[in-house]
């Protein structure tokens, strides 16, 4: 279950920190954000790949869910497009990287 918890901190802290990077540009003093949201994002992945997670399983978990959830915050916060093709895409990835942890389950 800690493995899980890290790897969703290392998650959330890679999409704030990278949804600050887009509001950095007009508030320059959120760049503190953006630099400790990424740091706290490695440190979170290490610690998850030391729980014993494969680096293939925790970074396609981690980079899947950071491009959903960013194309989400995108649209939530900064009004960008998400439309069906995008949807289609999103899906696709996170059927690739479901594939891939049960590939390596085997």
């Amino acid at each position: 279950m800690t493995t899980w918890l890290l790897l969703s901190g290392a998650i959330l802290s890679e999409v704030t920190a990278t949804l600050s990077l887009k509001r950095a540009l007009d508030h320059p003093t959120l760049y503190s954000v953006v630099v400790l949201g990424y740091a706290a994002a490695f440190v979170l992945l290490t610690l998850t790949l030391r729980q014993g997670l494969g680096i293939g399983i925790a970074y396609g978990i981690w980079a899947a869910c950071g491009v959903a959830l960013t194309a989400v915050g995108s649209k939530l916060f900064f009004d960008e497009a998400l439309n069906g093709v995008m949807i289609v895409g999103l899906t696709l990835i996170i059927g690739g990287v479901l594939l891939v942890e049960v590939g390596a389950s085997h």
